[in-house]
């Protein structure tokens, strides 16, 4: 099986049972260190609900999130500028950082917006974009990276990396086969490959990853841990919040 990263002969890992009922066959790339199952044929039953049941910690990552967001764009990009939440699900992200006072857009395929309506991606120009627990959603990562890359250089993203050696399908959570949703999984050596294929520089920052052209001061990742005692608070100046101005937006519709 290619590998749909770097286009080299993956390698057979091991067989796991998804959706309870459907025996699928794991790849690893030798070349870029990228895992990824057989052609996902189940895909269409597993998004039934596109956000899975088990996901109990939706509304709190969002939150957490909205925090580390709230830092790297403070200290590190236009804090006027426009952000897109790509593959953003229900839109939660997208209003809590307009809550705060950011200018973020909402753009997902596969799901309904609810919390952001009115305020859907439209070709504005982007300083960064924002995708959280997706790439490990990606049925052909290369095609959905290069469609962020058209918009920004600037990828903010969030997904586990693959550890070493590669765990047993039942000592991993993150192989998600209850639900089947995720198919895609990146080691450290996959997006450095990427970042060099595209001519990026990438950051792991902890929770968050990174993909730019910008480089990122060596203490951001610690700057970062300051979201437990409120350095976002500090950050933003909540008289510019989006909410009441948003409000006024839709209402007249």
């Amino acid at each position: 099986m290619k590998c749909k990263i770097c286009g080299n002969e993956s390698v057979f890992v091991f067989k796991a049972t998804v959706l309870k009922k459907y025996e699928i066959s794991y790849f690893r790339c030798p070349k870029c260190g990228f895992l990824q199952t057989e052609e996902p044929y189940w895909l269409s039953e597993a998004y039934k609900e596109p956000i899975n049941s088990e996901d109990t910690g939706y509304l709190n990552r969002n939150i957490y999130l909205s925090k580390k967001i709230t830092v790297l764009i403070s200290t590190l990009f236009n804090k006027n500028g426009n952000y897109l939440d790509f593959a953003g699900g229900y839109g939660i992200l997208v209003r809590l950082m307009r809550d705060i006072g950011f200018n973020f857009y909402w753009y997902d395929k596969y799901t309904e917006n609810i919390f952001a309506k009115g305020f859907e991606f439209n070709d504005e120009k982007i300083d960064a974009i924002t995708s959280f627990e997706s790439f490990e959603h990606f049925e052909n990562p290369v095609v959905e990276i290069e469609k962020m890359l058209k918009i920004s250089k600037n990828i903010i993203f969030s997904t586990l990396s693959l550890p070493s050696p590669i765990p047993k399908p039942d000592d991993w959570w993150y192989f998600g086969l209850n639900h089947g949703q995720h198919i895609s999984f990146y080691s450290e050596k996959t997006f450095q490959f990427l970042s060099d294929k595209y001519n990026l520089k990438y950051y792991d920052l902890g929770p968050i990853k990174l993909f730019t052209t910008k480089k990122i001061p060596f203490y951001s990742k610690y700057f970062l841990k300051l979201t437990k005692i409120g350095i976002h608070n500090v950050l933003v100046d909540k008289s510019k919040s989006k909410t009441r101005e948003d409000y006024l937006k839709m209402s007249r519709k």
